[in-house]
């Protein structure tokens, strides 16, 4: 992708490790690029037909032409009937299944890109909610010409480009949000339905979902009915397995990227260094800079830093 490259410290995402799950990183080299890319799934490269469930720190947003096979987005699975629009939010895991003949364009942004119209966020996030449309012929050819100017605007780089492409990319984020999506899915009510989207929850790194009210919202139920079904489906309260989470997640990120602990804070929602690292410390028994350097309680050099997963317990036989 022209003008792009990894975080410092990162790699690019690839097949998955064990125990890992790849997060794929969008950032310039230069001051003066943009960070914005746009190409069809063949230019974009393998990693955006990528068939391991993978994160990324950025938006995407695919315009599916031709195709067989489906497209999972945080466990929903989306059969591919042509045309499509999609959305993939920072956070979301998702991957392709199984698909052939893959084609269309893709159109890949950081959220920092969105300054000049900041209420795109917000559309983006309901958006990433029900990410996946269907479009009609007349939609259909209206998208492919709006992401065909912004291919152009992308590739020729004249004078204003990024200001073209910005105007351009809030018609189609504004224009996707018009689109109807799939209908809602009804209210989760059984308790280990609710546990299980919990769990799934606590996994995008989102602020809003840093805390028990902000789930039940997101799931439509009561803290308290939150706080007995996950309760009952794993032993341990949604706040204790939303402290795990983010205390998975700033390990993660010591471990595998060279970000600053103030940058890792922010990342897991604690805007303040300093109560980050009690925060951490009370999770761990260690500092920050101690498990980055490889320490462990007792002061030991240890090498392992492959996190517990949070799942569901398996039924008892």
């Amino acid at each position: 992708m022209r003008g792009t490259t990894v975080l410092p410290g990162a790699t690019p995402c690839r097949a998955p490790r064990e125990g890992v799950l790849p997060m794929h990183r969008l950032e310039v080299p230069m001051p003066n690029a943009v960070p914005f890319a746009i190409g069809t799934f063949d230019t974009i490269g393998p990693m955006s037909r990528a068939d391991f469930p993978h994160r990324h720190t950025f938006y995407e947003i695919v315009h599916v032409t031709a195709g067989t096979g489906a497209h999972v987005i945080d466990l929903a699975r989306c059969e591919l009937r042509p045309p499509h629009l999609g959305v993939i939010a920072p956070g979301q895991v998702h991957h392709w299944e199984g698909v052939r003949g893959l084609a269309g364009s893709v159109v890949l942004f950081t959220e920092d890109f969105l300054l000049d119209h900041p209420g795109d966020r917000e559309l983006l996030r309901r958006l990433g909610e029900r990410p996946w449309r269907d479009l009609d012929g007349p939609t259909h050819e209206r998208t492919a010409r709006l992401i065909a100017d912004l291919d152009d605007e992308y590739r020729t780089g004249a004078d204003g480009f990024a200001t073209v492409l910005r105007a351009l990319l809030h018609i189609l984020v504004v224009r996707a949000a018009r689109l109807p999506g799939p209908a809602p899915v009804p209210p989760l009510t059984r308790p280990a339905a609710v546990a299980e989207e919990f769990l799934r929850l606590i996994t995008r790194n989102e602020p809003a979902l840093w805390s028990v009210s902000g789930c039940a919202e997101r799931i439509g139920v009561s803290g308290g009915y939150l706080t007995e079904a996950v309760k009952a489906a794993t032993g341990r309260t949604p706040g204790r397995l939303i402290r795990e989470a983010r205390t998975h997640e700033a390990k993660r990120l010591l471990a595998r990227t060279d970000l600053t602990v103030r940058q890792v804070a922010g990342r897991v929602g604690l805007a303040d260094p300093a109560y980050f690292c009690r925060f951490f410390r009370r999770e761990t028994g260690v500092s920050p800079g101690d498990f980055r350097r490889g320490r462990d309680v007792g002061g030991e050099k240890h090498h392992d830093h492959r996190l517990q997963s949070i799942v569901l317990p398996r039924p008892s036989a």
